[in-house]
C-alpha cells in the first residue's frame, strides 16, 4: 500500500497517457487500414484517383495524432513529480481523447470508404465523399479538446 500512495500517482498518469495513445492509436490504424483496403481496390482498376482516395483513407488517421498530443502533454506533467489525486486526475483527462478517438475513426472510416463509392462513381462529387468524413472529425476534434480542457483549465486545482 505504501508503494502505491508514493508511486500511484505517477503509475495512473503514465496509464492514462499510455491509454490516450494506444486506443486512439488502434482506432486510427484500424480506420486506415479499412479504407486503405476500400481504396486499393479502386486504384487497381483508376490509379488516377490516387489523390482523392488518399486523402479519404488519412482522415481516419487523425485520431490517433490526437491521442499522442494528449498522451505527450500528460507525460511532461510528470516532470515536476504527481500525487495519487493528480495522478487520476490526469488518467481521466486521458479518456475522452481515447474513447472518442477510437470510436471516431472507427465511424469516420466507415463514411470514408462509402466515400471512395462516390469517387468510383462521381469523381466531379468525390469532395462531398470528403467532407462526410471531416463531418464526423467534429467528434474527436471534441474530445482532444475536452481532454485539453481538463489538462490545463482545472489540473492546477487538484
Amino acid at each position: 500500500m505504501e508503494f502505491f500512495m508514493e508511486y500511484g500517482g505517477v503509475i495512473l498518469a503514465i496509464l492514462g497517457a499510455a491509454i490516450a495513445v494506444f486506443v486512439a492509436g488502434i482506432g486510427s490504424s484500424a480506420g486506415t487500414g479499412m479504407v486503405g483496403r476500400a481504396a486499393a481496390g479502386l486504384i487497381a482498376e483508376e490509379p488516377e484517383k490516387f489523390g482523392q482516395a488518399l486523402i479519404l483513407q488519412l482522415l481516419p488517421g487523425t485520431q490517433g495524432l490526437y491521442g499522442f498530443i494528449i498522451g505527450f502533454l500528460i507525460a511532461l506533467k510528470l516532470v515536476d513529480g504527481v500525487n495519487l489525486a493528480q495522478g487520476l486526475y490526469l488518467f481521466c483527462a486521458a479518456l475522452p481523447v481515447a474513447v472518442v478517438g477510437y470510436l471516431s475513426a472507427l465511424r469516420q472510416a466507415e463514411v470514408a470508404t462509402s466515400g471512395l463509392q462516390i469517387l468510383a462513381k462521381n469523381p466531379s462529387h468525390a469532395t462531398k465523399g470528403i467532407i462526410f468524413a471531416a463531418i464526423v472529425e467534429t467528434y474527436a476534434i471534441l474530445g482532444f479538446v475536452a481532454s485539453i480542457i481538463m489538462l490545463f483549465v482545472t489540473y492546477g486545482s487538484v
